[in-house]
């Protein structure tokens, strides 16, 4: 039997795809502290929106140190608290926060994020982009390790 280069081909391709397009539920990666640690991230959307800030006001940041510590700017007061990672879900528990009077949209923002923060929010995780998601808000951020 004599088989033609086509049938070859699709022969031994065949299987190759089949393999490569089947998937076992098990591509989600456990993100670690160590991923998440030493780095600082701006928040560039919230619920799919783009964080508008003006020259007196820099985007909302959550930085992620040492042992798991959060700090930042939630859009108009500084926030610090114990970052928490289960099961690719974050919270910062205990949040303290410094009390500034925030007025229009920035306390929305700062509301939203708070909240987030706050709750245990579903986590992904890529090169440049950490998603936070709860029932409420999605919470969107760029790696910004350059900034202070």
């Amino acid at each position: 039997m004599k088989l033609s280069l086509k049938t070859l081909f699709a022969a031994i391709s065949l299987p190759v795809l089949v393999t490569a397009c089947a998937s076992n539920g098990d591509d989600v990666k456990e993100i670690t502290a160590q991923d998440l640690q030493h780095h600082n991230w701006e928040l560039t959307q919230i619920d799919g929106q783009d964080v508008v800030t003006n020259e007196k006001q820099q985007a909302p940041r959550l930085e992620i140190g040492e042992n798991m510590t959060a700090n930042g700017n939630a859009g108009c007061n500084n926030f610090f608290g114990q970052g928490e990672l289960k099961d690719n879900k974050f919270r910062v528990e205990k949040m303290g926060m410094t009390m500034k009077m925030c007025v229009g949209d920035v306390m929305d923002t700062e509301q939203a994020f708070s909240q987030t923060l706050s709750d245990w929010s579903d986590m992904t995780l890529t090169k440049d982009t950490l998603t936070l998601k709860n029932d409420v808000h999605t919470l969107t951020f760029t790696l910004n390790d350059w900034k202070n």
